[in-house]
């Protein structure tokens, strides 16, 4: 009983702090959007039925155009105003972990100078690697409908390894998917070595299956191939509608509370009032539906993969890359049904339907 009211309390306080949450993304969108002269408003504003809101991509700049405005064209003032959108739809965490994955870039494309120079790449295959167009500034900034005015809104920003989907209907919002990568998972060469943008996604993952006795790793250990990316990548026609693995009922109480790192972390990311309301969802799934499945080795710079399949949520963790080194993560949030706003945008045509 005590446990069931405290859930109910939790989504009491999300329920009550939506509509100001809402309005403060509203009010900070807002404020970015103003920063922009008419020619820049015109690359960033799009219709909310534009089917390219419903697409997404962690592809670099050289392998997938998008809609929007490029965030390296954005003045400073618009800079300053962006992350004050950042740090109203993010936590800390959240937000630190994107300017860390916009960062990435560059010392992706010093790294690989790095190589050139020192020969370990030939002249052909340094040319292909300037043309993926990795850059701090080639990520785009797209809202579809106008905030101002309308009930249902959103904005995209998007790039190389970063899909940041938010969705507004009423006085509800969604925020996914959410899709963050980080290659590579350490930095080992320049000043920035040993920067780890998505250290807790992959440690995490490695204390729980290391934790599980060889009875559960039975269970929860897939014998297939690690694959190449998150099942769920753009493009994939693979749906994990199957719950395979081990269920969180079978774990002890270390072990599950090893799960919930799992699960926290990925929901950490999103400011304080969408992260109650999640861990409230969360808490009210039955420990039967709760899977965990891993693919591939037990320690870091090793092809691994897990995922945290529910009848709400979905996460996804891939750490392969293409030199198949363990050292290249994708990672992906879902809330089932909800991509892109789906579901509240339903909810809220039926509510307001005349």
């Amino acid at each position: 009983m005590k446990l069931l009211l405290s859930a109910f309390l939790v989504l009491f306080l999300a329920s009550q702090s939506k509509a100001q949450t809402v309005q403060d993304i509203k009010s900070s969108t807002l404020e970015l959007l103003g920063t922009f002269d008419d020619e820049q408003r015109i690359e960033v504003l799009r219709s909310f039925d534009n089917e390219k809101r419903l697409e997404w991509s962690n592809l670099p700049l050289g392998l997938r155009e998008r809609e929007g405005l490029r965030f390296g064209d954005f003045s400073d003032e618009s800079k300053v105003n962006f992350h004050r959108l950042l740090t109203t739809i993010f936590s800390s965490q959240g937000y630190l972990k994107t300017f860390a994955i916009l960062q990435l870039d560059d010392i992706l494309h010093e790294i690989f100078e790095i190589a050139y120079e020192n020969g370990q790449m030939n002249e052909n295959a340094i040319q292909n690697i300037r043309r993926l167009n990795w850059d701090y500034g080639n990520y785009f900034f797209a809202v579809w409908g106008n905030p101002e005015t309308d009930d249902s809104w959103g904005f995209k920003f998007e790039g190389h390894h970063l899909s940041i989907n938010l969705t507004v209907a009423g006085d509800e919002y969604s925020m996914t998917p959410l899709f963050v990568g980080s290659d590579p998972g350490e930095v080992e060469v320049t000043q920035y070595a040993g920067l780890r943008p998505l250290s807790k996604e992959e440690d995490y993952g490695f204390w729980l299956i290391n934790a599980l006795s060889e009875a559960q790793k039975e269970k929860a250990i897939l014998s297939r191939e690690v694959p190449g990316d998150i099942l769920t990548a753009p493009g994939s026609e693979q749906r994990l509608d199957e719950y395979v693995g081990i269920s969180a009922d079978q774990l002890d109480e270390k072990q599950e509370r090893l799960l919930h790192f799992i699960i926290e972390e990925f929901i950490g990311n999103l400011e304080k009032g969408k992260q109650e309301q999640y861990m409230a969802m969360f808490h009210a799934i039955d420990k039967k539906d709760i899977y965990f499945a891993w693919i591939g080795e037990f320690a870091p710079k090793n092809p691994h993969y897990y995922q945290i399949n529910t009848p709400v949520f979905l996460i996804e963790y891939d750490n392969v890359g293409f030199q198949k080194n363990g050292n290249h993560i994708h990672a992906i949030w879902r809330e089932k049904g909800n991509d892109f706003g789906a579901d509240i945008l339903r909810k809220h045509r039926m509510d307001h339907e005349h």
